[in-house]
């Protein structure tokens, strides 16, 4: 049976919440740091449910838009709510899980093999990366970059040609889940300790070891915000 005459879609009602909200912020001049009004105001304002409300907040949650205080409210955590479409979120909460169960098979091998054929060259170029890590976090940012040279490096010393080039095949993927975790409140910090960990088990030359540190990280970095967020609820 055709499908061209399948029921219509409809803007879901957290979304037109999320375009006002936007609007509200804008007309406002709000910024980082500033307070939204409590969900029980915004639904009587905007004539809608709660649920519709909490919904559309945590689609910002869920982008890095607004820090929710549990008891305290909702916070700008940028100068404004411009974020990407629903949809585009919706296909990356989708192919999430795919690419974190890509990402443990390949890099708990990859460091695997570092541990057994890094030399001091590697090591150096991993101190390097958590070195850049350290510095951007303690700067106030995530540590993305530091993040980045440190998961090439591992792959780097495990000297595979092959499995380096299933890591730059999905290489934009990564960055995805990357930037989805660090976002999370606390992540930076914790991701830095287990990059620490995983290369301190390299460079013990502890294959199994380093295996197992890696298979935490990566682990850490799949519970994410957004693999909690329902897309239909609200």
């Amino acid at each position: 049976m055709s499908d061209a005459l399948r029921p219509m879609g409809r803007t879901r009602l957290y979304e037109q919440v999320l375009d006002r909200l936007r609007a509200y912020v804008a007309e406002g001049g709000l910024g980082a740091g500033d307070r939204l009004p409590p969900e029980r105001e915004l639904a009587q304002r905007l004539g809608v449910s709660r649920a519709s409300v909490k919904q559309a907040i945590v689609v910002l949650e869920v982008q890095g838009l607004v820090e929710v205080r549990h008891g305290g409210g909702s916070y700008l955590v940028r100068d404004s709510l411009d974020a990407e479409p629903v949809e585009r979120l919706v296909e990356r909460r989708r192919r999430l899980p795919d690419v974190l169960e890509a990402r443990e098979a390949l890099e708990t091998k990859l460091a695997e093999l570092a541990a057994e054929r890094r030399t001091d060259e590697d090591l150096e170029a991993m101190r390097a990366a958590l070195d850049v890590m350290a510095d951007d976090i303690e700067g106030g940012g995530h540590g993305v970059d530091g993040d980045r040279l440190f998961h090439r490096a591992v792959t780097e010393a495990a000297h595979s040609s092959l499995l380096a080039e299933f890591m730059r095949s999905i290489a934009d993927q990564i960055t995805e889940s990357r930037n989805e975790s660090l976002r999370q409140p606390g992540r930076p910090a914790r991701s830095l300790a287990q990059h620490g960990a995983i290369l301190d088990a390299i460079e013990e030359r502890n294959a199994r070891g380093a295996a197992a540190a890696m298979r935490r990280h990566v682990r850490t970095v799949a519970k994410v915000r957004l693999l909690d967020w329902d897309p239909e609820a609200g």
